[in-house]
């Protein structure tokens, strides 16, 4: 059970973070006038650690597991909008510590939701 908890507080923080740096970076998009990519990129970003927050309070495992996939969905939607921000080159800057970032956001999601899943069915 300390496991769980551990890894739920690092992916809650994780997601926080990550949050407060997509709000940084939508004020960089809106600065250059970019406002139809950044505002999917705001709601998705932001969405994740939501979904995470809500997990942490989930009233079962099933609904543990589905607040993580929702999040989980929320992740893959933010790293194709940064994918698209980045090939496209609407607004250039670095947007790789950002897709760093939620690679390793989406690989602990992913992580979770599995074995969460797992123990479930045992």
């Amino acid at each position: 059970m300390e496991l769980v908890v551990k890894t739920e507080n690092k992916i809650l923080e994780l997601s926080f973070e990550f949050s407060l740096q997509i709000i940084q970076l939508y004020k960089i998009l809106i600065e250059h006038k970019e406002f139809v990519l950044s505002k999917q990129l705001l709601k998705s970003g932001t969405s994740i650690g939501a979904n995470v927050e809500e997990a942490i309070a989930a009233q079962s495992r099933k609904d543990f597991i589905a607040k993580l996939s929702i999040a989980s969905r929320e992740a893959r939607e933010t790293r194709y909008w940064l994918r698209l921000l980045d090939k496209s080159k609407l607004v250039e800057t670095d947007y790789s510590s950002y897709l760093n970032s939620i690679e390793h956001i989406i690989n602990i999601l992913t992580k979770n939701v599995k074995t969460t899943s797992e123990t479930n069915q045992q």
